[in-house]
């Protein structure tokens, strides 16, 4: 039995913003694949509403950082998190056979993946599986047209699943395959609708391979710096106040015929006047959707917050619509 058999396996799921890694995430954790995962999370901006999107009712340990990007805590946070859950496994408080670290969709994973080999400790304990990096068919040609970020993800992957291809042709599809292969000729790539991927393309496929990468990047295991596109910004806005569904709704499709081309990202909680249950909404650029998502418990405080990430966007403007559609208060 080699050192590895012991080592507790990672993945890396990366990819853009709005690419489908959380509803990944929600299938992997809902499947009955027998295995144990803790996830770490990480979102771009001030606020997470990701555990919301998450499933509650599993025994994963759901962990969530939103002070920043992943890879610019990458020495800190995500070193201290994994040491903690190292010491809680140790001790049988926590039980859990691997560790899926989902990046935020402004994250260049090289730093996340040089953890695992300058941290001693880290990298004697956890075995970097793979970066499984999710490419949205429908916006990717523009996204890596523009953020060096969505390159650098599909630079890095080990595999590449493509989300959203039912919304593209099959010649567009093959276009973009072209275009991928090109930017990484070794990532196998498959085709991942609403997260369903087989689990065994997921996990335990022992994709990483340093040598592969220091080929890509010799200056991998250096020092790395980065700065994010100096356009793209997030704001949150939160609400006690129920909203008016039928104003909020048409004020949403306003603004994305106007801004959708620069909303990145856009995901939110949402307490709906006379609606038991909270809505849980998201969209990329033009496209947005809701679902409803656990009905509120009797005692608990009833509130809205909404997260949107990207270019320029008039936040101002954004914030007082959004309050407009709000029920007034009595």
């Amino acid at each position: 039995m080699s050192a590895q058999d012991n080592m507790v396996p990672v993945t890396i799921l990366t990819g853009f913003l709005g690419s489908g890694k959380t509803t990944l995430v929600n299938r992997i954790l809902k499947e009955q694949h027998g295995h144990r995962i803790a996830v770490i999370e990480n979102e771009f901006g001030e606020a997470g509403v990701d555990n919301e999107i998450l499933l509650h009712d599993t025994d994963e340990q759901i962990i969530e950082m939103n002070n920043g990007c992943i890879c610019c805590t990458v020495r800190g946070d995500l070193i201290r998190i994994l040491g903690n859950l190292k010491r809680r496994r140790d001790s049988g408080e926590l039980k859990f056979d691997r560790v899926i670290i989902e990046t935020t969709g402004m994250a260049n994973p090289g730093p996340v993946a040089q953890t695992f080999f300058i941290d001693e400790a880290i990298g004697n304990y956890y075995l970097l599986d793979s970066v499984i990096t999710l490419v949205d068919a429908r916006h990717a040609q523009s996204q890596l047209d523009e953020f060096h970020e969505a390159q650098e993800q599909v630079g890095f992957a080990d595999r590449i699943l493509l989300s959203k291809t039912d919304l593209v042709s099959e010649e567009e599809q093959e276009t973009l395959r072209k275009r991928l292969v090109k930017m990484n000729p070794r990532a196998p790539i498959n085709s991942v609708h609403f997260g369903n991927a087989p689990i065994d393309e997921i996990l335990d496929i022992r994709g990483f391979n340093l040598n592969g990468v220091l080929e890509l990047d010799p200056a991998f295991l250096e020092e790395d710096h980065h700065e994010h596109n100096e356009h793209v910004r997030s704001f949150v806005f939160r609400s006690d106040r129920p909203f008016d569904g039928a104003k909020l709704e048409e004020f949403l499709s306003g603004l994305i015929q106007i801004y959708g081309p620069d909303m990145l990202r856009y995901k939110g909680v949402l307490h709906l006047k006379g609606n038991a249950h909270r809505v849980i909404f998201q969209g990329v650029h033009m496209l947005m959707g809701g679902d409803l998502g656990r009905p509120w418990d009797k005692d608990e405080k009833r509130s809205s917050t909404m997260v949107f990430i990207g270019k320029n966007l008039p936040q101002d403007l954004f914030i007082k619509g959004l309050e407009q559609c709000l029920v007034k208060a009595q």
